[in-house]
């Protein structure tokens, strides 16, 4: 593993190049908002294991990447000229990628696929939450964890209003501690509170025929629920109905979401790429 730095239209983004040392990353990992890198295939060295080149990137505001000046530079337009510069980097200009993104990087990937689709091989698109013409629902669960943040003591406080009592009983204690070691990775939380600010508002599509016109290999992975309601199996489903050839993923009922499984994870994103 090596640490490299990306320099494309807004803040420098931190990165970790896995896999062989030369040659163009053959997958490019996004997170989810207020996590970090290290939060997509969870650890997983399954694609270093097969020699699959990778990229795994900290978004802009998160971990450690720079900031962007306010909460309406986070919109997905800037995520998505952030991805641009990151694969114009690491792979190339000539060689597209397998994009494996968690909920807000799924909704950046596809914004970007929708404008560069000669740039992607392959989708794996994990709890995707934006169907469009519902609008943004209820934005005040995303204000009440940026205040946290911009609180006196932030960690404490976005746990709390993080609304673990709604889960069962029997994920409260993993979540939380999951949540505790995902805060306290991000060097600036200022940032991080700024894209709750920014991020949530922001559509990454505006109609499902932007899903229907993809014609790339795409994995969709769901999660239920129980554990996750915040990322409906309604709209993994959905997402899964209008991608040509889509293949929805989703965890047996009663069993830890497939979401939070690296290994399986990094297992969709090594089918794509090498194409069986």
């Amino acid at each position: 593993m090596s640490e490299i730095t990306i320099q494309g239209p807004g803040p420098a983004l931190s990165a970790t190049r896995g896999g062989p040392d030369d040659g163009p990353a053959q997958v490019v990992m996004l997170h989810g908002l207020t996590a970090t890198r290290h939060y997509t295939v969870m650890g997983s060295r399954h694609l270093d294991r097969r020699g699959i080149a990778t990229v795994a990137y900290d978004a802009r505001g998160h971990g450690q990447s720079g900031a962007a000046a306010g909460p309406a530079e986070y919109g997905y337009d800037r995520l998505s000229d952030d991805l641009g510069a990151v694969i114009d980097q690491v792979a190339g200009s000539g060689s597209p990628v397998v994009l494996l993104g968690i909920s807000m990087g799924a909704h950046t990937a596809v914004r970007f696929t929708a404008d560069h689709p000669e740039r992607v091989k392959g989708l794996v698109l994990i709890t995707p939450a934006h169907i469009p013409g519902r609008g943004t629902g209820d934005l005040s669960p995303w204000a009440r964890l940026s205040a946290a943040l911009r609180g006196p003591d932030p960690l404490d406080a976005f746990v709390e209003a993080s609304g673990l009592h709604t889960l069962p009983e029997g994920y409260r204690e993993q979540v939380g501690l999951a949540i505790r070691q995902r805060i306290g990775r991000h060097a600036d939380l200022g940032a991080v509170a700024d894209a709750l600010d920014g991020v949530p508002p922001s559509s990454p599509f505006d109609a499902m025929s932007v899903l229907e016109a993809f014609s790339v290999p795409t994995i969709v992975v769901g999660s239920r629920d129980e554990v996750d309601p915040s990322h409906p199996l309604a709209v993994a489903e959905a997402w899964t109905a209008a991608i040509p050839g889509a293949r929805l993923e989703v965890e047996d009922e009663g069993k830890s979401p497939l979401a939070w499984q690296g290994g399986r994870l990094a297992r969709f994103a090594e089918e794509l790429a090498v194409g069986s």
